[in-house]
């Protein structure tokens, strides 16, 4: 019989995307799909989060929205876990501009479950992670190619 650290866990991600003035229109749920649909990844979690104004702030379950241009987010929040507490909404919510909203995202990455258990049988241990933004990568490659020519 295994133990916890035996379980099939890929690593765990979040992403907040903030539009401001609340102006969403709903091109991500297609992306998300086909990502679930594929494996790749597992939703754990998907919110939207609003912030108005006075600064008081709304969070609510994709799941519950009806909004016609969040409809296609529902059927992929229905599984969700439900992983966000109460306090990840307030720091949520202090990254936010008032009167904007935004996507909270938390998802498992089901892709790299071969390479983690590969890695546990190996004996390793992950001590550090992070992410470089794709923006960073995209200056650094143009300096690169800019000193080349």
């Amino acid at each position: 019989m295994g133990t916890n650290d035996d379980a099939d866990i890929g690593p765990i991600d979040f992403l907040l995307v903030e539009f401001p003035g609340s102006q969403f229109k709903g091109e991500i749920a297609p992306e998300l799909a086909r990502l679930v649909d594929q494996g790749l990844i597992r939703l754990l979690e998907l919110m939207l989060i609003s912030k108005a104004d006075d600064g008081s702030v709304m969070a609510i379950d994709a799941a519950d929205i009806d909004r016609p241009e969040l409809a296609a987010l529902a059927p992929l929040a229905a599984g969700t876990l439900g992983v966000v507490s109460d306090e990840d909404i307030a720091l949520a919510a202090e990254a936010l501009e008032p009167g904007s909203s935004a996507g909270l995202l938390v998802w498992e990455n089901l892709w790299a479950i071969p390479t983690v258990n590969a890695i546990r049988r190996a004996g390793g241990q992950l001590v550090a992670t992070g992410r470089i933004p794709a923006q960073d990568l995209i200056e650094a490659l143009e300096a690169a190619d800019a000193a080349g020519a």
